[in-house]
């Protein structure tokens, strides 16, 4: 990755336009252009000013590869999750997701829900050892309850979250590089939070992050959720 591409990365992920940028470093939008393009480098005053501008090190800038995202990525959006019941079961295993969706498809069962609505998202194991030694990592999952929709017979505690802003991002086919596109998603995420001044919001009774699998015209699809004050 070059400095050029890491330059128009980063300002694309503060909507800001060459113009923009240009303004800001008292250039011309040639010169921006000419900088994304490799053609020409600013001085070293002016990497000093851009890494401050976008809340980066000079070596991330320079050095690193910092366009995260390809065509598999939607544009990141600001979206507001409505008040919602769920159902939440953690696994603990060597292959806790499928475990823990597993387990509550079985609730969802149950309770007659014939499309349920799940989420889910890492949950953090006791120890270090169950990681290196046994290869066990955790993982939650939750079954979303509809209104009309009790949770008799059921061994589980219904929890509740009211209103909550969310920063999302769309993954088109994610299991075709799992290990490369989900997680490239929450760094892309958390990295245009930093940028724009978005803070994650973490507290007890909110979700922090989440994932949501879906299927649309024979297409998977992935929505990461990051939460926002």
């Amino acid at each position: 990755m070059s400095f050029g591409q890491n330059l128009q990365c980063l300002r694309k992920m503060r909507n800001m336009t060459q113009e923009a940028l240009a303004e800001k470093m008292d250039v011309s939008r040639q010169t921006v252009s000419k900088w994304e393009l490799d053609a020409i480098y600013p001085e070293v005053s002016k990497i000093i000013d851009l890494c401050a501008l976008f809340s980066c090190t000079m070596d991330q800038l320079v050095r690193e590869d910092m366009n995260v995202l390809d065509d598999a990525y939607s544009d990141i959006r600001e979206e507001w999750v409505e008040p919602m019941r769920y159902l939440a079961y953690t696994a603990i295993s060597t292959d806790p997701e499928a475990d823990a969706i597993a387990h509550v498809e079985v609730w969802a069962k149950k309770l007659g829900l014939v499309e349920p609505f799940i989420i889910g998202w890492d949950f953090p194991v006791p120890s270090q050892e169950l990681i290196n030694v046994h290869n066990m990592h955790g993982y939650t999952a939750a079954l979303v309850l509809p209104e009309s929709v009790s949770a008799d017979g059921v061994d589980a505690k219904v929890l509740h979250q009211g209103r909550q802003k969310y920063m999302t991002i769309t993954i088109r086919e994610p299991f075709l590089s799992p290990f490369r596109l989900i997680p490239n998603a929450y760094k892309a995420l958390m990295t245009y939070m930093h940028m724009n001044g978005i803070a994650h919001r973490q507290e007890k009774y909110c979700i922090g992050c989440f994932e949501k699998e879906y299927t649309r015209d024979g297409v998977t699809y992935m929505d990461i959720y990051i939460a926002a004050e």
